[in-house]
């Protein structure tokens, strides 16, 4: 099965990358269009990170309703609570199934996000 890298990125990664049905998003942080991390707190920066998704989902002709995996990695588990209302907004009724755990990331920021969507090409 063929791979098709979507999008482009300054460092050595594909954005997303989609495999016969299946579309994978490369982990997203809460970064502005400068590549700094918004301030303000977990929603803030989890709404950024579901910006960033929505978007790169798009390269693929998907939307946040074909996603049936997220991962989530926390910088700190006290911000569960707040990333979670974010989280239920976002997918509304939409229920993927996640993962959630709490881990130093590579930048500071409060938490990166990456999903596995599916959708018949």
């Amino acid at each position: 099965m063929p791979l098709e890298m979507l999008g482009t990125s300054p460092r050595h990664l594909s954005p997303a990358v989609r495999a016969g049905d299946f579309v994978f998003i490369s982990g997203q942080l809460p970064t502005d269009a400068q590549g700094r991390v918004v301030e303000g707190g977990i929603e803030p920066q989890t709404r950024q990170v579901f910006e960033h998704l929505r978007s790169t989902l798009a390269l693929a002709g998907c939307s946040l309703r074909d996603v049936c995996k997220v991962t989530v990695w926390l910088q700190d588990a006290a911000d569960f609570g707040g990333f979670n209302r974010v989280y239920a907004e976002a997918f509304g009724d939409h229920k993927p199934t996640r993962s959630t755990v709490q881990a130093r990331l590579m930048i500071d920021a409060k938490l990166e996000i990456e999903v596995t969507a599916f959708k018949p090409a």
